[in-house]
This record gives structure tokens, sequence and C-alpha cells, in this order.
């Protein structure tokens, strides 16, 4: 089976927590703080690699999470760096964020990666937080949680030669014919019901290797999706020269010929713009020998190519081989990709360091990368922890910011995955603290954990 869509969730390690620990020994009364910081989750990539060409490693495994990082200990001992996850795919593939559609990678060239999930940072020892007034820190980070995310992988293959037509016009036959492909060949349509991929021999005085694409045929509509060819039609957007093969003992071959050139037309105007050469298939039949003339009397000098074939007997593929030589760059181009760079696209972050607040489901949501890994690695079990997330909230201007947009007391507060309800301070009228409570695990789909802060 010839996977090219799938849907996979990666999930990077979280940070190991950092550890609140102090220095005990004998003769050392007043040791003081020496917690080792969480080591670094594992990030997750995904990375070409040349001996793939489909997307069948994902074909029964769909979830993918790399490992956390290791816990601080005593002793100023670190936790162990979580490993990274690589994810292999073949050349062609591009990255969608399933949730936003939107393009993370195209990734072409063998060896090029992308990062999809970074590993959360490892949570700071209380050796840190040491100060000339407080010698006896409690507090110490809890990792950061690693990203996770639903990912859409889409194959475009990656060949240099691409053969469209539509059912039954013999793209399968000639792709056999002209390679040591052996696809499946029978004489009604939809008998290629995956592409094929085979390397033409131009020649022994040519260098050339191309790689040819046979995709599964095209029909009226197909770039609306109907028929079994409109999934496939990406296959031939990176080809360099396209093959239209025109099966010539059809009722109407003309009408065939405009067909398929509206719909690569219709899927992406550029198709048509490729060099392109038809093959004018099955010259041994009559109904063909008798259309040939008429054909290519149709096609203006110049326009485009035309050759008459006959893939199932052999005869003048010698001519078609040095009509495609000719339409094919060097030998230096074409040992590349034809997009060798690929594409990873970096989206700056407008909340990195700033917030907003909005009103979201009866509450607010706060939305800021830096009060988000705040929160995420804010023990609220430990009071000394909670009260430092209490003046950073003060400290970055969301108390106020919450303030100014109505909070009322028992109203809900978001902060990434952490969930806040809001109370007065006894001392205060109409300011408000946070309210502790547990939290909550979370999974991928499940419901946002529910933590907060001791008021004092």
């Amino acid at each position: 089976m010839f996977l090219d869509r799938v849907k996979i969730w990666v999930a990077a390690g979280a940070g190991g927590d950092g550890a609140a620990s102090f220095r005990r020994e004998a003769h050392v009364p007043r040791g003081g703080p020496d917690g080792g910081d969480g080591g670094r989750g594992g990030s997750v990539y995904v990375r070409v690699d040349a001996g793939q060409t489909t997307l069948r490693d994902f074909q029964h495994a769909h979830h993918f999470r790399a490992t956390p990082g290791g816990r601080g200990s005593g002793a100023r001992r670190h936790g162990k760096a979580g490993e990274d996850l690589i994810l292999t795919v073949p050349p062609g593939t591009a990255i969608y964020g399933d949730a936003s559609a939107e393009l993370l990678a195209d990734l072409v060239a063998v060896g090029q990666q992308v990062m999809v999930a970074r590993g959360g940072r490892g949570g700071l020892g209380n050796v840190h937080f040491k100060t000339s007034t407080h010698q006896a820190p409690k507090h110490a980070q809890k990792g950061e949680p690693g990203e996770e995310r639903w990912l859409r992988l889409e194959l475009r293959l990656i060949a240099d030669v691409g053969l469209v037509g539509l059912p039954n016009a013999g793209k399968s036959t000639l792709l056999a014919a002209l390679t040591a492909a052996r696809p499946r060949i029978a004489d009604y349509p939809f008998t290629t019901l995956e592409p094929n991929l085979g390397v033409l021999d131009l020649g022994p005085d040519d260098e050339r290797r191309p790689t040819i694409a046979d995709v599964p045929g095209l029909i009226e509509g197909a770039s609306q999706g109907a028929g079994l060819g409109h999934a496939f039609l990406r296959h031939v957007e990176r080809t360099r020269v396209l093959i239209h093969v025109v099966d010539g003992s059809a009722r109407d071959p003309e009408w065939d010929y405009g067909a398929i050139r509206d719909e690569l037309a219709a899927h992406d105007a550029a198709l048509l713009e490729k060099p392109m050469l038809v093959a004018f298939n099955k010259i041994d039949l009559p109904a063909a020998a008798a259309a040939w003339q008429a054909f290519q009397r149709a096609r203006r000098p110049g326009e485009i190519d035309v050759v008459a074939i006959s893939a199932e007997r052999g005869e003048q593929l010698d001519e078609l081989r040095s009509r495609l030589a000719r339409l094919l760059p060097d030998v230096e181009t074409l040992s590349a990709p034809p997009e060798p760079a690929g594409v990873v696209v970096h989206r700056p972050d407008t909340l990195d360091e700033g917030f907003e607040v909005s009103r979201e489901d009866g509450g607010f949501r706060v939305r800021g990368r830096r009060i988000e890994r705040i929160a995420a690695q804010t023990n609220f079990d430990n009071e000394e922890s909670a009260e430092r997330f209490q003046h950073d909230l003060a400290r970055l201007g969301i108390e106020d910011e919450l303030r100014r947009a109505g909070i009322e007391p028992g109203d809900t507060v978001r902060i990434g995955r952490v969930e806040l309800e809001w109370e007065p301070a006894p001392w205060e009228t109409r300011s408000a603290t946070p309210r502790s409570a547990t939290p909550r695990s979370a999974t991928p789909r499940s419901a946002t954990p529910r933590s907060a802060t001791r008021a004092r």
C-alpha cells in the first residue's frame, strides 16, 4: 500500500524538576541549599531519509513521545537530559499543523530536518534562589512541559518526469517499456491505484538517470475530488518534465487531451508551464493511426512536442527518449532534487515576552510564552513557590490588566495548562489574588489541568 498522507501526534519530553535540598554533613551545621537542576526534555525532529519512498512507517503508529529529562538531586547533581526522538520521512514530505493547517516545513533534501516539538526546560534547583537575605530557599522550579501537537504529513513524490493521462491511456505500459519498473498492467481502467517509480536509461552515451513517476489515471473533475487520481495530482508538482500520454485509439483523443490539461490547470496553473511532451500512444492500432494526422495538425508549431508511439510494441520509444533527453537538465542539475533547499517556516512568537488578556468561557485567558512557562514551572504545593508566582503576576503587570478587564471573585483564569480561581485578598476590598487548587494530569486531548497559587 502506498501511503502518502498521515496524521500523527508528537510530544516532546518534559523537563526534569529541580531539587529543593540542603547540604547535610557532619560538622557543617548550615550547609545551605544544594539542589541540582532538572535535565531538559527530549525534542521531536522530522528528518529526510533517502531510503524511504512512502509514509508507511506511520500506517499503524500514530503517537510519538520523546523521553523526559531527569530530576535534579542533592549535592548539586543535575538530571540527565532526555533523548531526542527523530522520525524519518521520504524526500518531498510537507508537514502541516493539523489544527492551524499552516505549513511548518517542506522537506526535500536528504538529511534536512526540522524540530516539530521542543523539549521542556529543566527546572532550576533551589541553589539558584539563594540571596543575601534569603539563605535557605525552599523554592525550586518544576520542569517545563514539552510541546505537543497533531501534525499532518503529506508526501509529494520527487521525480524528474511525471506521466499523466486518462485511465487506460497506457502510462504503466510506457513506464515498464522505458524502465525496469514492473507496475500492474491490464486492459481496463484504474489498474494503477498508487504511484509507481522507475529509472530511465537515456542511452549508452548519456550519464543522466532521470526518475519517472506514473500516477493513477485522472478523469474529468479530478481537481475537485472525482475519481482515483485527485489525491495524486500533487505528486506531479515537483517534476521537471511531464509526459502527457494520450490514448490514440480512444473515441475522441482531442477531447481526452484537453480534459487532462484542464484538470492540471485547475489543480495548479504552473503545471502547464512545465516542459511537456505528448506521447500519442497505441499508434499500432487502426483507430489511432487514423486519428494521428488530425491530432498532430491541431498542435501549433512550437507549442508542444508530440510523438506517436506504441508502448506495448516498443515503437518509436527511442525517439521518445531522444526528445525527452532534450527537455531534461544537465547531469549536475539532475543529480540535485528539483527543490534542493526545501522550506522550513519560522514564525516569530509575538507574545514571547509580552502577554495578552482575553475573555474565554466565562473566565479569562492569559497568553504569553513567558508567563505560561512560569506557571508551568511553579509548584503550587510549595508556599514559597506560590508566593513567587503571585509576585510575578504583579511584577509583569498581569494582575493590574486582569482588574482592568473586569475580573470578579470566583472567575477562572487560565494560563497555559494552569487554571486559577480568583478571590479577594483578606486585606483588600477590590483587588484579588489566586486561590490554591489541586493540579490534574493532562492527556493530549483532555481538558487542561487545574492549578493555582495560595493566597496569603
